[in-house]
């Protein structure tokens, strides 16, 4: 059986948070749309938001596996200890094995004079000059490899308390390069920062002007509303959502400009890894960084709309 309508009856309003919700609701579809309704216009506004965001992003990249190639070497650092010729090869096998049971080290091995000299003649190409010689004037030597773990400093003074020994005669331990890369990584990161910091008030300025001009194609329309008495909330919020999409858009723009240029040098690294017997490959971004870049656009975006829109407001009055 139908029931009939009541006069009496009233349809209870939504509450302040489902108000909130259609209004966002409206906006975003509407936003959207727009962007849609000018493909154009939208995607060489993204491209030049992803070029933005994606050069500091390649730079970060850069350095990160820089980084990881620097730490690779230093897993090959060896320190060399060339034995006094008084020492004995039952002495310095024994301070070998010393070596190993010592923190911070993680491989000693010993060389006598013959084997030294076997590696010479192996590596140098100048074997010939010893057969000159009377006899064989290379000491014998230990070859220590560091714990990868170990800082700089800590490797530093490992090498300068086995140097110290009184069998020792000579340290020798070429690390310095590696310690000048990592200065330079350092001081390439902070550049990375300022260039990060420089492009991101470029996407500001691009979203906003961008924006500028949609302010100034709905300026009647934008003082229709506050004549009616619409707040600047209400009339900023379609704004903020078109530079969010921007931004949005941009950030994956980036994104495969990131996933192209690391396709394109997958293969070479990968051969020039090969050629120093290495299994180093570039690596991508990561998780973490893909969600900083979508949301750094995400919120360089809207914060270049509530900027942009924030001044034009307040200059719009209807006459």
């Amino acid at each position: 059986m139908a029931v009939r309508p009541n006069a009496d009856m009233q349809v209870e309003a939504p509450g302040w948070l489902a108000r909130i919700a259609q209004d966002h609701a409206r906006v975003f579809f509407f936003s959207l749309g727009k962007l849609v309704s000018q493909p154009g216009a939208a995607l060489l506004t993204a491209a030049v938001i992803g070029i933005a965001l994606a050069l500091p992003a390649a730079l970060h990249l850069a350095v990160n596996n820089f980084q990881r190639l620097a730490y690779g070497w230093q897993d090959e650092l060896q320190l060399s200890l060339f034995l006094k010729d008084e020492v004995d090869e039952a002495r310095g096998q024994a301070l070998a094995v010393s070596f190993i049971k010592r923190d911070g080290v993680k491989q000693a091995r010993y060389l006598s004079r013959e084997q030294t000299a076997a590696e010479f003649r192996e590596l140098s190409g100048f074997g010939e000059v010893l057969d000159l010689l009377e006899r064989n004037p290379l000491p014998a030597v230990i070859v220590v490899t560091p714990d990868a773990s170990r800082s700089a400093d800590q490797v530093e003074a490992l090498a300068k308390e086995l140097a110290a020994l009184p069998e020792v005669e000579l340290s020798q331990m070429d690390q310095q390069w590696l310690q000048r890369l990592q200065t330079l990584l350092t001081i390439v990161e902070r550049v990375v920062l300022l260039v990060s910091a420089l492009l991101g008030v470029a996407v500001l300025v691009i979203v906003g002007n961008t924006l500028r001009l949609d302010i100034e194609a709905r300026r009647d329309e934008i003082e229709v509303m506050k004549l009616i008495g619409a707040p600047d909330a209400f009339i900023r919020l379609p704004f903020l959502y078109g530079g969010c999409w921007l931004g949005l858009l941009g950030s994956w723009v980036a994104l495969l400009m990131l996933a192209v240029g690391l396709a394109v040098l997958q293969t070479p690294a990968a051969q020039l890894a090969a050629l120093y017997h290495s299994d180093f490959a570039v690596q991508g971004p990561g998780a973490g960084t893909i969600l900083l870049i979508i949301g750094g656009g995400v919120l360089l975006g809207v914060a270049g709309a509530w900027w942009t829109v924030s001044r034009h407001l307040a200059a719009i009055e209807p006459s």
